[in-house]
């Protein structure tokens, strides 16, 4: 039995390591993730297609829906006078200081919250009204406090993004295989070496998880906090085409939002990816 076992790993090693059959797999899944990205160009494709022809033959009116061609016209029209790039960087700046500085946050008190059960039981109560009260509210607060600049508009976007990682980092700190977290103490380890062998690592996709939930949230604050109070940006650029009647301006708004939402997620999966990779 034993020298079959040997024979199959010596065929194994003299083949690259990989199988017939486990080549034939590799090639499934090659093939498949190969047709996942045709059909999802394709979808894209058979959208704008369908939304110029419904906007060209009057099924939908351009006026309020606009159309690709017009909004490509609006997004060369924007690059050529400069206006594309201060409004996106202005967004995507406001976006990264409050997710950034609401994620480091967050993850810092969920940290402290972890480390001491006699801080998580006064402060949780707190924790969970906050999470249930709607931000939005308090954006006129926070213009009145930050005034009505930029801070304003990062401070909503960190409210948002930070409450959420709070919770979804802590719960899954809570979460932590406990067998794990026995066995190391019985090792005598410390509440600093539970935390760096077991705690953390075992959390990372948690937390990533909470990053790709708040690099969205951090947006729609600020895109919240432009609609109450900013010169610049994507959602100044959403509620000047509406009071002008520029609906071409508001939807290449909204598709460049779009674009830069995506942009955004994908970078955090990247990050994820080379994360992961060098923790194994």
């Amino acid at each position: 039995m034993f020298k079959r076992l040997k024979d199959i790993y010596n065929e194994v090693l003299t083949k690259g390591a990989v199988t017939e059959e486990h080549g034939e797999y590799l090639k499934r899944m090659r093939l498949k993730d190969f047709s996942i990205k045709v059909l999802q160009l394709m979808i894209l494709i058979v959208f704008t297609v369908g939304w110029e022809l419904a906007a060209k033959y009057r099924i939908v009116d351009p006026f309020i829906t606009s159309y690709p061609t017009e909004i490509m016209k609006t997004i060369y029209k924007m690059a050529l006078n400069g206006q594309l790039f201060k409004h996106v960087w202005t967004t995507v700046y406001e976006t990264l200081a409050g997710f950034s500085i609401g994620a480091g946050s967050g993850l810092l008190i969920a940290i402290t919250l972890w480390w001491s059960d006699y801080l998580s039981r006064i402060f949780e109560p707190y924790i969970v009204v906050l999470n249930a009260l709607p931000k939005m509210a308090l954006g006129p607060i926070l213009i009145i406090w930050l005034g009505n600049g930029s801070q304003a508009i990062i401070g909503m976007a960190l409210l948002i993004s930070v409450i959420v990682t709070i919770m979804m980092v802590y719960n899954g700190f809570r979460e932590t295989d406990k067998n794990k977290v026995k066995l190391l103490k019985t090792l005598g380890a410390s509440r600093l070496q539970i935390f760096k062998k077991v705690v953390l690592p075992e959390n990372l996709p948690t937390i990533f998880a909470a990053l790709k939930v708040n690099i969205g949230l951090s947006l729609v604050g600020t895109i919240v906090g432009e609609f109450l109070v900013s010169q610049a940006g994507l959602g100044y650029l959403i509620v000047y085409g509406g009071q002008v009647f520029k609906l071409s301006l508001v939807m290449t708004s909204v598709i460049i939002l779009s674009i830069l939402a995506g942009v955004l997620y994908y970078l955090i999966v990247w990050l994820e990816k080379r994360v992961i990779k060098w923790e194994q």
